[in-house]
């Protein structure tokens, strides 16, 4: 990536997107966060300069600066991105940490964090805005949709579908084949076995609707 990249967010998520583009020597210009408190301090030697609607910073995207959108919550990301998309005319970038394994013959869309060792395998596909936690498995012709978030260490099986903004919890497995409802959530360590309704939230082994 030639040009430096500005990080909306620079809490946990904005922590991640920083150190994957630092593992493959991406320059972060800044990182931008309406946290006050978070304002005029620094993340591994990145300023926080000030709000992710920051004007002055943000007429930088496109020809000067990338952008990525790291914050907390799916809604705020969603309603980041469809801005820079609309304002701007810009898309964020990935975010793919160089001890990652993203396939030649996956299909990414735009602004996902893939964190180290998480693996995205051949024929699957990413939606937009989705994170991937370290060591996260995405196997072949997974299909996950947009603003999804696997925590570390969740494994979506082969032919595994997860519609957009679902929540899979660290450490759990989703069974070959499987389907997760959009807005679903599985809780962390679940082992899914049978299709999960959209809205549902279901935890255990086997899991179970809460």
């Amino acid at each position: 990536m030639e040009n430096p990249v500005i990080i909306l967010g620079a809490q946990v998520v904005g922590t991640a997107a920083l150190d994957a583009f630092q593992s493959n020597d991406v320059v972060v210009y800044c990182l931008l966060d309406d946290d006050a408190a978070l304002q005029e301090t620094e993340l591994n030697d990145v300023p926080v300069m000030g709000n992710t609607d920051d004007k002055e910073l943000l007429k930088l995207l496109g020809k000067k600066c990338e952008v990525f959108v790291a914050t907390e919550d799916t809604a705020s990301r969603r309603s980041l991105t469809n801005m820079l998309r609309e304002e701007y005319s810009v898309a964020p970038v990935n975010a793919i940490h160089a001890r990652a394994s993203v396939s030649a013959h996956a299909w990414l869309g735009h602004g996902n964090l893939v964190g180290a060792n998480a693996v995205v395998t051949g024929t699957a596909r990413l939606g937009d805005g989705c994170i991937l936690g370290a060591n996260a498995v995405v196997d072949v012709k997974a299909e996950v949709g947009d603003y999804v978030q696997l925590g570390a260490g969740a494994i979506l099986n082969a032919g595994v579908t997860v519609g957009e903004q679902a929540f899979i919890g660290a450490g759990a497995v989703i069974v070959a084949g499987v389907s997760i409802g959009a807005k679903a959530r599985v809780g962390a360590g679940s082992v899914v076995v049978a299709d999960v309704a959209a809205g549902q939230t279901v935890f255990g082994n086997p899991a179970a609707k809460v």
